[in-house]
């Protein structure tokens, strides 16, 4: 339970006292800042409390966007303030000095309640050092009147704006891609009030939006015309109760640790499962198109690495303009360039709808030719902007963006020694995205270039790992060096790939699918730790599963050790996927489930 404090008694005729209630806070009146003061004591230090002008007049939900969200240890709005837990101790020094200087006009049993107690404390809680969310509040209604006349004119401002309408339009993602604004959002919304208001939480809609997801991967899989078109309508309403569920927590504020993490790697887990129920489907038909799912899913996860990285290394730095963002926005100006850049980098609505139709329409390679077409070419768009911007301004890279961009590289035990070793004899001076880029295509040629199972390729798996050592040893601070992290993303999951392809072993193909999943699971993960402010996966994770330096030259040497000796290499990319995929998944659902970490969204996140 929450608890409210009325800084006063609340002006006759006012609902305030019952809209608290109705937000789920225990309300408390006090006389004046003294006993204000008094009341907040007495709240558990654990609990979230509110102060809250007793003068108030607004909308409903202009207190529960100010006063409920839980993502913010601190939030305000004229009149009303609300502080968590890890708020709490600040608040109270505020209120105390405020108390003490004689800030409040006089006691609320006197001469009313204090003069913007609530604003004066806010403005503290930031000189402070705690942030204080201030919620957009667009055409709603929160003031704090002082006569009678401005609180007439508040109440008649209140009663000319439909709340609801507000509110059901604000339940919306507020940068979305084409697909899903005009598509997917005008109903949903609707869906998700239904669902908010019978007590159905995202998370309920979350999983059965996987659920759904896997009996589309299910119906993929018969190979049958019927279970085709059955699967690309199943994808679709998966996807609305993929929008429903973020929907129904705007609606309702009911954002969590644990949500965040379910919508942050089921996305994948449902795209993913389809992609190999349709390479089972299309199998029964005598068609093996393995290596091209394979191949999809390695390009789309690179592709979110690059944006992933990108964000880390460039959202706190500062810089001038650059030629290309500002032709960026000269084209924002332009309302239709806007939604067609959105619709090329196929986001994930815009993706979904397309998989989903020529799932029904054609066949599963048709299917994967259309995403790695389609996602290279977005791919190859964003990136080549970015690397544009990246050498066009001056960026001064902060220490907290190297040590993501360092963790997002996912550097094991043998990365370090390397780096130690050999970032002495001048490889050092070199540039950390030089370095990479030369570290994947020392290896990638020799797998490419080399028949399957040779030496060679050991030996080129040997310099990756020098290579990609020295290029983390130092604070990842160059202007290109947001490229590190996926160039060992696609330096890793592409030998799984080629190796798995060029094997004469039965179903490798399958057993690299399920270890790249594996792999690119532990990676999602490790992104949303860094967001969500908590910082990488603890050390010895990365130690057991060796890095990703480690896992490359591991496959590399098995593909050399098991060359010919039938499915052992099948067996052994089984093997080597079950065991990381058990760690990580342990790991990681004790982390989201038990640390409390801060729940994250990806408002502006449309891929």
């Amino acid at each position: 339970m929450s608890t409210a404090i009325l800084t006063g008694p609340p002006a006759p005729g006012s609902s305030l006292d019952a809209d608290l209630r109705s937000l789920g806070f225990d309300v408390r009146i006090a006389t004046g800042a003294e006993e204000t003061g008094s009341l907040l004591e007495s709240v558990p230090a654990g609990e979230r409390v509110a102060l809250v002008d007793p003068r108030f007049v607004g909308h409903l939900h202009a207190l529960r966007l100010a006063l409920t969200d839980p993502r913010f240890p601190a939030a305000a709005a004229p009149g009303a303030l609300t502080a968590q837990s890890e708020a709490r101790p600040a608040l109270t020094r505020a209120l105390t000095a405020a108390t003490a200087v004689s800030v409040t006009v006089g006691a609320a049993g006197a001469d009313g309640p204090a003069d913007d107690l609530t604003g004066t404390l806010a403005d503290a809680l930031d000189a402070d050092g705690v942030a204080v969310h201030r919620p957009q509040l667009g055409t709603l209604v929160a003031t704090v009147p002082t006569d009678a006349e401005a609180r007439h004119e508040a109440r008649a401002a209140v009663e000319a704006v439909d709340e609801e309408a507000v509110r059901l339009r604000s339940a919306v993602k507020a940068q979305d891609g084409f697909f899903t604004t005009f598509c997917i959002s005008p109903y949903s919304r609707h869906l998700a009030r239904w669902c908010a208001r019978r007590g159905l939480t995202p998370n309920q809609v979350t999983t059965a939006s996987l659920l759904t997801a896997l009996i589309a991967a299910g119906c993929a899989a018969t190979g049958e015309r019927g279970g085709y078109i059955a699967a690309g309508v199943l994808l679709l309403v998966s996807f609305v109760l993929d929008c429903t569920d973020g929907q129904i927590a705007r609606y309702s504020l009911q954002y969590s640790t644990l949500g965040a993490w379910l919508d942050a790697t089921f996305d994948r887990a449902k795209e993913y499962a389809f992609y190999a129920g349709l390479a089972l489907g299309a199998a029964r038909n005598g068609d093996d198109v393995w290596a091209l799912a394979l191949g999809a899913m390695v390009l789309m996860t690179c592709r979110h690495v690059v944006d992933f990285a990108f964000y880390e290394a460039t959202y706190d730095a500062t810089a001038g303009k650059s030629p290309s963002a500002a032709l960026s926005g000269r084209l924002d100006s332009v309302g239709w360039t806007v939604w067609a850049r959105r619709i090329i980098i196929l986001p994930i609505g815009e993706r979904w709808a397309m998989i989903a139709v020529l799932t029904a329409a054609t066949s599963p390679r048709i299917v994967f030719w259309a995403l790695i077409v389609g996602c290279a070419f977005a791919a190859c768009y964003t990136t080549a902007g970015r690397v544009l911007r990246s050498v066009t301004r001056k960026a001064k890279r902060t220490d907290r963006a190297a040590q993501a961009l360092a963790d997002l590289a996912d550097s094991g035990p043998l990365a370090r020694i390397a780096g130690r070793i050999f970032g002495g004899f001048g490889l050092g001076l070199l540039p950390g995205f030089v370095l990479a880029f030369i570290a994947t295509g020392t290896l990638l040629a020799a797998v490419l270039g080399r028949p399957f199972g040779e030496t060679q390729t050991v030996v080129a798996a040997a310099l990756y790992v020098v290579f990609a050592g020295v290029a983390v040893q130092r604070p990842l601070k160059g202007a290109l060096d947001w490229l590190v992290p996926p160039l060992f993303r696609a330096a890793e999951y592409t030998t799984v790939l080629v190796l798995a392809a060029r094997s004469d072993s039965a179903h490798a193909l399958p057993a690299a699918f399920g270890l790249v999943a594996a792999v690119a699971y532990h990676h999602y993960d490790t992104v949303y730790r860094i967001r969500g402010g908590t910082g990488a996966p603890p050390t010895w994770l990365v130690r057991v599963t060796g890095g990703h330096e480690g896992r490359t030259l591991l496959v590399v040497a098995l593909a050399a050790l098991l060359a010919d000796r039938g499915d052992d290499f099948t067996l052994a990319l089984t093997a080597l996927a079950v065991a990381v995929a058990l760690v990580w998944l342990v790991e990681s659902i004790r982390f989201w489930v038990s640390s409390g970490a801060p729940a994250v969204h990806d408002e502006g996140e449309t891929a």
